[in-house]
């Protein structure tokens, strides 16, 4: 499945950037027929805020996305990108090149090469519903958050557009793009209940957004 994954991705490399950072009129009506007319830009810019800008802790992001200007200010802190598309850690690592404060890496979500309570934040924008196992992801960004660090996400959540749930299961999923199973609001809810003390947890359309404390 991980193979499938890294083939889809090399495969629709300028695609997959171009989706990420909607530089083109295509990507931005993609995102609003999968998002069911959810404003992705909006929720991203209400994730962004939970980093305060004069932030200086260890944050590791994975997947590497669209944010990159955000990390570009953040000059006082120690920012990860880790991305299992090579072509991603490329593309960012051309972007990022000039800024000491950045180190990008490809690595699996699921096997993360950090220490134990080494973040200050872990970031994950429109990541999970591609990683082939979501409850170790889930398991090992748990394990590399510090107590009293946070676990930021937005990511797919099935059962709220059947617009949306048709796409992921009939085309996505079959590119490689997405990886099966997802979860529910309610199962996600459970399991980031039993893994963090408070959790911050919002939906709109298709998109489940949140910020837990551990």
């Amino acid at each position: 499945m991980a193979d499938k994954i890294k083939k889809a991705y090399r495969a629709s490399k300028g695609i997959y950037d171009d989706v990420l950072t909607q530089r083109s009129l295509f990507s931005k009506l993609y995102i609003k027929l999968f998002w069911s007319g959810v404003d992705d830009n909006k929720i991203a810019r209400v994730i962004l805020d939970y980093i305060p800008e004069d932030f200086s802790g260890v944050l590791l992001v994975v997947p590497v996305g669209f944010t990159q200007e955000k990390w570009k200010r953040l000059l006082n802190a120690n920012i990860i990108c880790l991305d299992y598309s090579e072509d991603m850690i490329l593309q960012a690592k051309k972007r990022l090149e000039n800024y000491s404060h950045i180190l990008c890496m490809q690595g699996d979500v699921g096997e993360l090469p950090l220490e134990n309570s080494s973040c200050d934040i872990v970031l994950s924008m429109n990541g999970f519903h591609a990683f082939p196992n979501k409850n170790q992801a889930f398991q090992e960004i748990w394990r590399v958050v510090k107590p009293g660090g946070k676990f930021i996400a937005c990511f797919y959540i099935k059962g709220k557009s059947k617009i949306t749930d048709w796409l992921v299961k009939n085309i996505l999923s079959k590119e490689g793009w997405f990886t099966p199973p997802f979860q529910t609001e309610k199962q996600l809810k459970d399991l980031l209940e039993n893994l963090y003390s408070k959790i911050n947890l919002h939906t709109e359309g298709s998109m489940v957004y949140f910020e837990c404390i551990k």
